[in-house]
């Protein structure tokens, strides 16, 4: 017997969502043979995305049964059922967090859709419910109501049935009541840990670090490797004692520090950084008329890089983006054309040699102006984000293009001193896989400031 559901909840941070809307249906395997569907009154506030995603809103909520009041009918309907549902684990955390607060241990077994659809489709080209069931015709209504998606799920889970000719994918999908869940002791464990963005280090009995990473969400990432299932990620767990952290407040920071420390620390269960992280760098000559002329080339072939990538592919992209931006390649007479003439893009290059009445000059400080945009090489700045706190930001000091290291702040004139923010910075080794990884950075994210500063 099978309880298929599907719950909506309030989002905000990992293991405080409350659940505004559940949907079980006690499925024989042929047929429905119960359901319930309820709102739920969550006592919590809504994500302003969730209300836009589901149109569940706090108003809509007023009347509807607290979670107490449902309880007992979610623990009968689901008894001696594997409860099946689109991304299990979620569901199935959310049920037993929301069971926990009550004081009660609910346990039930598992199947994920999603992972036996991997199994039994191959070929999917989407495993998320709305783009698979659309893939495989299945009709669906009240996309992202727990109804809606209990129904799709339904449907698909029919399907998968049929698929399973041998009878044996199911048993072994199937996760036990524990399994994916997190015990007594890793839930005290994650209970400590914050919803911030860090470095998190996993030590064994005797105090090792045997794992470090980044995260934006400290908490939530230990819970997910604490309940992955891959043999590596059972040994990690199974080795580790206790989990410590250091917060950072911007994700560049927690960056640096993870790549410094792997290769310092090289923790047993970690995957260490390679030696060059880096592949390809975006060059400039001047070609036959006085034209700066970019084009993308193995690092090794350039001998002043004006971007460091990690292939050529995403070098292509950057050269796309800031040639577009910065117009650097214009159309000559208005020949629309003439783009693809000038920019030769499909070679990584673009020449610019055909602007058309453009003072050479001019066009060419463009180049540089893109160019040195999200480049570090030669400069002494500070680069200015967040903290670890309101009130608090970070500073990561480059020196004649070469990283020195970062420190945090609470009043400007500390970082307008270099003597002071030298003083307050915790070195870090300069390399360019360093400067790769702040400039890849700059490339993506935004930052609050950079900031000149001179001796």
């Amino acid at each position: 017997m099978y309880a298929i559901l599907d719950i909506e909840t309030t989002g905000g941070k990992f293991n405080e969502e409350g659940i505004t809307e559940i949907a079980i249906h006690k499925f024989d395997g042929q047929k429905v043979v119960d359901k319930f569907i309820s709102l739920v009154n969550p006592e919590r506030d809504i994500q302003p995305f969730v209300v836009k995603l589901t149109g569940i809103n706090s108003k809509m909520l007023k009347t509807a049964p607290k979670f107490y009041e449902v309880a007992k009918r979610i623990i009968e309907i689901t008894e001696d059922t594997v409860i099946v549902a689109h991304n299990a684990q979620f569901d199935y955390r959310i049920l037993r967090t929301e069971f926990r607060r009550l004081g009660y241990n609910f346990e039930r077994k598992t199947l994920c859709t999603v992972d036996l659809s991997k199994l039994l489709l191959p070929d999917a080209e989407s495993y998320s419910l709305g783009k698979l069931v659309r893939s495989l015709g299945i009709p669906v209504s009240d996309r992202h109501r727990a109804n809606g998606d209990a129904l799709a799920t339904i449907k698909l889970f029919k399907l998968l049935l049929a698929k399973d000719s041998e009878k044996i994918i199911i048993k072994d999908t199937i996760r036990k009541e524990t399994q994916g869940e997190l015990s007594e002791k890793q839930l005290d464990i994650v209970r400590d840990l914050p919803n911030k963005t860090g470095v998190f280090y996993m030590h064994n009995k005797d105090g090792d670090i045997i794992h470090l990473s980044k995260s934006s969400d400290i908490k939530k990432r230990v819970n997910q490797i604490f309940t992955k299932t891959n043999d590596k990620s059972r040994k990690l767990t199974k080795d580790t004692k206790k989990v410590t952290f250091e917060l950072t407040g911007n994700e560049l920071v927690a960056i640096l520090k993870e790549h410094e420390e792997l290769l310092k620390l090289r923790p047993k269960y970690s995957i260490i950084p390679k030696k060059r992280m880096y592949s390809h760098a975006i060059c400039k000559s001047v070609n036959e008329n006085g034209y700066y002329s970019l084009e993308i080339k193995p690092y090794r072939e350039c001998k002043e890089p004006l971007g460091l990538f990690n292939g050529v592919f995403s070098a292509k992209n950057y050269l796309y983006k800031i040639t577009k931006e910065f117009d650097l390649c214009e159309k000559v007479n208005g020949i629309s054309e003439a783009r693809n003439n000038c920019s030769g893009y499909d070679e990584g290059n673009c020449k610019g040699a055909c602007i058309n009445q453009e003072d050479v000059e001019a066009y060419n400080k463009r180049v540089i102006t893109a160019t040195t945009k999200n480049n570090i090489n030669g400069k002494n700045v500070v680069i200015v984000d967040k903290g670890r706190e309101i009130g608090e930001q970070s500073a990561i000091l480059i020196k004649n293009g070469s990283l020195v290291g970062f420190g945090f702040y609470d009043l400007n004139y500390q970082i307008n001193n270099i003597h002071i923010l030298e003083s307050i910075i915790t070195p870090m080794n300069g390399t360019r896989d360093a400067n790769y990884l702040i400039e890849s950075y700059l490339r993506k994210k935004r930052v609050l400031k950079i900031v000149e500063i001179n001796d």
